[in-house]
């Protein structure tokens, strides 16, 4: 059986000291939702946010099969907990699952140089400029591909006003870049930053990150930032953040 957990305090041991935003969203009833196999003493246990999907406690391979209706594409990003998981995971999909390497980044409240930050936005040159997401900026994000997921997790714009919030470039009303909340948890959020193809390579994501986390630092959150690629590794700590640990993620293709 699986049930979807609304008094999380039952299955959050379960998670133990997992560093993972996402999860935080999940546990804190912000946003994504909790699985579990018993409503009171669960042993298994999946939070669901968006394109990811993390498992902890006993592994299963039905809680593997389960698809809740949130997981609507057929791609996914599966985090084990551990060895355990992870191989039970890779046996359940075979050549459908994709082992890759993501990249933690370190969470330190205060180790960014707000100056240098402050100065990249301002070295931004004309005709191109920066906006905070507003309700028009939402719903151009959600006209392409590769914007949508700067606002993809929040239903409408005014969710994305009161949970959300990102920065993105433009030039002659188009969006160029940008970096925004993947998803928000009560402390901070997850940060989402990508360049269209064609402005890629020329700092962009740069000073949309510094933007972004600068308004994140006014309003008491912390940006977390975790990496898909030794890319975004080095933009990150080109802004300030440092690098932690390399972790096992699985990419999964159901169709």
């Amino acid at each position: 059986m699986f049930y979807e957990i609304k008094n999380t305090d039952h299955v959050a041991s379960l998670f133990g000291r997992w560093e993972e935003t996402m999860i935080c969203s999940c546990l804190q009833g912000i946003m994504g939702k909790i699985y579990a196999d018993d409503l009171d003493a669960p042993a298994t246990a999946m939070a669901v946010l968006g394109d990811f999907t993390f498992f902890a406690g006993k592994p299963k391979a039905e809680f593997i099969a389960y698809r809740p209706d949130e997981c609507k594409k057929n791609f996914r990003i599966i985090v084990p907990q551990n060895e355990s998981w992870k191989n039970k995971i890779i046996d359940f999909y075979g050549e459908k699952a994709k082992l890759i390497i993501r990249y933690a980044i370190k969470k330190e409240p205060h180790v960014f140089d707000k100056k240098k930050l402050e100065d990249a936005v301002a070295s931004l040159p004309k005709p191109y400029t920066i906006s905070m997401i507003d309700k028009q900026l939402y719903h151009m994000c959600k006209t392409e591909t590769w914007s949508a997921d700067f606002v993809a997790q929040f239903p409408d714009d005014e969710t994305y006003n009161k949970l959300g919030i990102g920065a993105v470039i433009c030039k002659e009303n188009r969006i160029i870049s940008g970096a925004s909340s993947y998803s928000r948890y009560k402390d901070g959020i997850e940060i989402e930053i990508a360049t269209r193809e064609e402005y890629r390579h020329q700092g962009f994501a740069y000073l949309c990150g510094a933007k972004l986390i600068l308004e994140c630092l006014k309003r008491n959150l912390y940006p977390s930032w975790d990496a898909h690629n030794m890319a975004s590794v080095a933009l990150a700590e080109k802004l300030g953040y440092h690098y932690s640990h390399s972790y096992e993620a699985i990419e999964v293709y159901d169709n």
